[in-house]
């Protein structure tokens, strides 16, 4: 969406597909670094009719729930996906931005000798295109077409979502573990909050049933049992994303810029995965418009996206590593707790500068 509505300023004819219909509600944790705050607002891409909240604390509670706080330097602020791609889609199509929705991409090819694509559409329809943005999410149907190497192996994480409304300070994100993962909470728009966690997709199976496994699992950490007992869920049933990878990603597959998750995931822990995918479109868009060969826009988008996202990205995975376990995330808590300098180090290594 971010891509769509630059490319559509500098005057490209933009055909954007997604495959459900907008709006509609994704498994996100909701939260933006305010490294995005200021280019957001200056292209007119975030609402302005919302009290959002500004967030600039963080508290971390271990398995157990002995907890403990940090202030975020930088901050940022909680807005649903329903409501920001909402008026994002609004925002593109004012631009004139074409809009297929409701539409699944079935097949991509690259044709070497017109130096295009030819897309096929659900209900056989097919499509041309000069250029292509990939921004289908942690996994599609498109991933298999392209044989990414990531879709050859399954990934034992599972991400589930609720809208709660919780009484809980509005100025705080919370990341409070569990064995095998670990569920974070922060306020979004007209006073309600976005529960999401990154579950075990073993412990799905063997409960039976996404309650099952919240009674069990995440209820052990008492601060997550008297979240789930003291508030009022906002949704008829949870959204729910399985196979949740990390492993590293291409940004281009197939001269297919890749952007947000189809590019590479953060751990969910580090609250920047939003961020990326935000800059990440404004890569995309900016190397296109730039012009010049396919390859000189491909290689210039790459090294962008590797220059300021693959560390962030290495460092997530490895500091995923002190949570969602009694032993670990009990060290992290005390991490936090008596060395916050380190802690500092490890938001820092996970973010960017103000874009």
């Amino acid at each position: 969406m971010v891509a769509a509505n630059l490319l559509a300023e500098q005057k490209k004819e933009v055909l954007l597909i997604e495959k459900k219909r907008y709006p509609f509600h994704r498994v996100c944790g909701e939260y933006i670094s305010n490294e995005a705050l200021d280019f957001l607002q200056s292209h007119q891409l975030l609402p302005s009719g919302f009290d959002l909240p500004n967030i600039s604390n963080f508290l971390f509670s271990d398995t157990q729930g002995k907890e403990t706080q940090l202030p975020l330097d930088m901050g940022g602020f909680g807005i649903s996906r329903y409501e920001l791609d909402a008026f994002m889609y609004e925002q593109a199509k004012l631009k004139g931005v074409e809009m297929l929705t409701g539409v699944q991409v079935e097949n991509m090819e690259y044709n070497q000798g017109k130096d295009d694509f030819l897309l096929t559409l659900s209900g056989h329809r097919q499509i041309g295109a000069k250029y292509l943005v990939g921004a289908f999410g942690k996994r599609s149907k498109l991933d298999k077409v392209l044989e990414r190497d990531f879709m050859k192996k399954r990934s034992p994480y599972l991400g589930v979502k609720y809208h709660i409304q919780t009484d809980f300070s509005r100025d705080t994100v919370a990341l409070h573990n569990f064995e095998g993962g670990y569920c974070g909470i922060n306020a979004i728009e007209n006073g309600k909050y976005n529960l999401c966690y990154l579950g075990s997709r073993d412990q799905l199976r063997e409960t039976g049933s996404i309650q099952a496994m919240e009674e069990k699992y995440l209820w052990k950490n008492p601060k997550l049992k008297r979240v789930f007992q003291n508030s009022k869920f906002l949704f008829d049933k949870p959204e729910v994303i399985n196979e949740i990878n990390f492993d590293p990603k291409s940004p281009v597959e197939n001269h297919v810029l890749m952007v947000g998750d189809a590019a590479g995931l953060i751990t969910p822990l580090c609250g920047n995965g939003m961020a990326i995918a935000i800059q990440s479109g404004k890569f995309a868009a900016e190397k296109i418009s730039e012009g010049g060969s396919r390859e000189t826009i491909e290689q210039n988008y790459k090294k962008s996206w590797e220059d300021l996202f693959k560390q962030r990205l290495w460092v997530g995975r490895k500091v995923q590593s002190l949570f969602g376990s009694g032993q670990t995330s009990s060290f992290a808590r005390r991490l936090i707790h008596y060395v916050p300098f380190a802690a500092r180090q490890i938001v820092k290594n996970t973010h960017g500068q103000p874009f």
